[in-house]
């Protein structure tokens, strides 16, 4: 056994679904189920059962989950020690993400980058993706974790992933039965968003323009609970990321394919244009969380 695949196994049983885990560590998903199921062969055990929507840990999983975890911890305290005892850094970092980006760690990456850098002041604020990069274009920011490819203009991008779009509704809503949607179906439809501030509000905006489907936002929200809470109330469907889907409090809705041309959730760290001398430090720790 080794600390990749510790990590594999690890991301696996917190995500439930190989689609995503594989898109967290930075792997193809045939060689995410290929590794696990080598696991499992030097092992002699079956660590997860795999069903067509989710992926539990066996008995056996969850018994190793713990020391998966352990080592994990470990092999990121030596290097962070390492790093302590040959670079010191200092000063302040000013970073802004939106809320539940899913492709990127936002709350371990600070984690990790206070425990490698325990100098440096970090200051974070939430809001959503083009309040944000208003933020960073006046100074205030000096990285941001959005989820918008709109108006960066020249601030410097690193896209860290995207994943698709989906359409969440009710149980007992008319397109509940289906897997998949059309455009024309959603024309009339009452639905529930996100301020138009997050990165997702645009995209669902533009693509519905594009296509002359006709929708009623009749909730406009500003975190992911409360949508969810919303559709699940039967007070509207709503067009989100597919990890969104993936969540605990989403379990009884539906989630349904868009259309192939619907647009994707791209997530990116994009830096201030007065680049900040702590800023690379915590660039260079997304790859491990994101990739």
């Amino acid at each position: 056994m080794d600390l990749r695949q510790m990590q594999y196994v690890v991301t696996l049983a917190d995500e439930r679904q190989f689609t995503r885990a594989a898109a967290l560590t930075g792997v193809s998903q045939s060689g995410l189920s290929a590794a696990i199921r080598s696991l499992e062969d030097e092992l002699g055990t079956t660590l997860f059962d795999r069903t067509s929507r989710r992926v539990e840990p066996t008995d056996a999983g969850r018994a190793l989950l713990p020391h998966a975890r352990s080592l994990l911890e470990q092999a990121a305290a030596a290097r962070d020690a390492v790093v302590r005892a040959t670079r010191q850094v200092s000063g302040t970092l000013r970073v802004g993400a939106e809320q539940c980006l899913g492709l990127v760690d936002v709350s371990g990456l600070l984690e990790r980058f206070h425990r490698r850098h325990p100098q440096v002041e970090v200051r974070f604020d939430q809001a959503g993706s083009h309040d944000l990069l208003d933020r960073l274009r006046a100074g205030e920011l000096d990285v941001a974790f959005v989820a918008t490819t709109d108006h960066l203009g020249g601030l410097p991008q690193t896209v860290l992933g995207s994943e698709p779009l989906v359409l969440l509704c009710h149980p007992r809503h008319p397109l509940a039965a289906r897997t998949a949607v059309g455009w024309d179906d959603l024309d009339g439809t009452d639905a529930v968003d996100f301020s138009t501030a997050w990165g997702v509000r645009p995209l669902n905006d533009a693509a519905f323009a594009a296509h002359g489907v006709r929708r009623r936002v009749r909730f406009s929200v500003g975190d992911v609970h409360t949508l969810l809470d919303l559709v699940g109330r039967g007070l509207g469907t709503a067009v989100v990321p597919r990890h969104v889907a993936a969540k605990p409090q989403a379990a009884r809705l539906r989630a349904l394919a868009l259309p192939a041309d619907a647009p994707e959730w791209v997530v990116s760290a994009v830096s201030g244009h007065r680049g900040s001398p702590v800023a690379p430090h915590l660039l260079e720790l997304v790859p491990a969380l994101s990739a």
